[in-house]
Formats: C-alpha cells, structure tokens, sequence
C-alpha cells in the first residue's frame, strides 16, 4: 500500500530499516538516512516553517514513494529506473564503502525522483509557487552531508582521517554529486511542470541515463574506496543503528543558516 502521509512514509522507512538490521541489507544505510530527513521535515511542517504545510507533506510523500516503489519493484523481480537499479545491486556486494552506498541512493533519489516530484505535486502553472519551500527541502537535503561525514568517521577511522587531514578533498568527494544534483532538480522540475504526463517520459528517461552515468561513477572501486575500507567496519547492521540513532535534531531554519554559514563570502 502506497503511503498517504508523511507518517505513512516513516512507518514504511522505520520497517525497512529494522528489516535492513536483521538480515545486514545495506539498503538501510539510506533508509536510516532518509528517516532522519523525513523526520526533519514533518517536524517543519507542525511548527510552520514552510509557505504551505498540507503541500509540503504532498510533496514529501510523492518524493518518498519514487524510493519505496523502486525498492518494491526490485525486490519483486521487476525493473526501476536505472540509476535505482545501479543502487539497489550495489548493496549486494560487500565492496562499496558506506559512503558509495549512500552517494548512490541519494544521486538516484535527488537527481532523478526530486524533480519529477516536485513537477507532479504542483504542475504546469502551479510549479513557481512551490520554489521558496522547494529551497528550503534542498536545504535540509543539503544539511547530510556534515551528518554523512560525523557518522561515517566513526565507522571509517580513513575518512575521519581525511576529513580532518584534507577537508577540501574530503568536501570535494562528498558534495560534488549532490551539489550538482540539487542545483539541477528545480530545472528539471520546471521542464517537466508544463508538459503532459506522456511528453515527461522521455524526459525522465534522459535524466535517468545521465544519473546512472552519475553513479557508476560514484561506485567505482578507485583509490579513495579502497583506502576507506582498508579500516571500515563490516558490521553492516551496527553501522545502519549508527546513521538512524545519531543525532539530527536540524530544524528546517536551522539548516538554513547552518547552509548559509558554510558557504564562503
């Protein structure tokens, strides 16, 4: 059953991970992430952080289940968007490091599902008047990477060592996916707003090819994975408790100035 509400998408994502847990799948690597997001952005919502609450919960409901549908469609023998599927397999081989398997699940997500989210919850006219809160869900999107960084250091002594001994390389490898991928959705989500559904198609399906180039790119077995799994954990589920206990307490107008203040003048 699809999800209706953003509590409906934190039960499903609270479901995944205790299954994630139990059998060391490490899909529940994004998913521990992701919850913490979604938790983020319900919290935003109660407290009226964002221009429209009711719409944003449509939004963050319509974006989670491009995840979850993928992730069932995988699971049933079927096909997903080929930036999930490179995703999906990779968590079946202990040879990415923590960090690949999150880059990946987030390109998938960010670069291909955000904007074809956005573009169905407000189309064709509508789309302008989602940008304000549409920015500050890429600011909260934006905000993983310090938590991505803090959680994996504690289970990859390698990059807690780079982080601190090179942190413009370290910044450089983390955010480069996931800054162009932001940057980009809004305007593919203001490509897709004004055409019919079938026009979207192809589209989409660009999109698609261009994110799994993406992504096998961030999958591949260089020199930096290598170096990070020499002294990373393999203890699968003790590092998916790991990224959903830890702390992320961000409201969404705190990340807005925590993004604000890391950004160089």
């Amino acid at each position: 059953m699809q999800p209706q509400s953003i509590d409906d998408v934190i039960a499903r994502l609270e479901s995944i991970i205790d299954d994630a847990v139990a059998r060391g799948d490490r899909i529940g690597y994004f998913a521990a992430l992701y919850n913490r997001v979604t938790l983020a952005v319900r919290e935003g919502i109660r407290t009226g952080e964002f221009q429209d609450g009711p719409r944003m919960e449509r939004l963050d409901v319509t974006f989670a289940t491009r995840f979850l549908d993928a992730l069932d469609a995988w699971r049933a023998g079927q096909l997903p968007s080929r930036v999930w599927l490179k995703a999906f397999e990779a968590t079946l081989s202990p040879t990415p490091v923590i960090l690949q398997h999150l880059l990946a699940a987030m390109n998938a997500h960010i670069t291909l599902d955000l904007g074809i989210a956005a573009a169905r919850t407000c189309p064709g006219a509508e789309l302008p008047g989602l940008k304000t809160d549409f920015d500050r869900i890429n600011t909260v999107l934006a905000s993983l990477t310090p938590t991505v960084e803090g959680e994996i250091g504690r289970d990859s002594p390698e990059f807690a060592l780079l982080s601190r001994v090179a942190p413009a390389v370290e910044n450089h490898i983390v955010g480069f996916a996931m800054d162009d991928a932001r940057a980009m959705s809004w305007a593919f989500a203001s490509a897709l707003a004004p055409l019919p559904l079938q026009q979207q198609v192809p589209l989409m399906a660009r999109r698609d090819d261009e994110a799994a180039i993406a992504s096998a790119a961030i999958l591949a077995d260089g020199i930096f994975a290598r170096v990070l799994r020499h002294k990373e954990s393999t203890d699968v589920a003790a590092n998916i408790r790991s990224l959903a206990q830890g702390e992320f307490r961000i409201s969404v107008a705190a990340a807005d100035v925590a993004t604000a203040a890391s950004i160089p003048a």
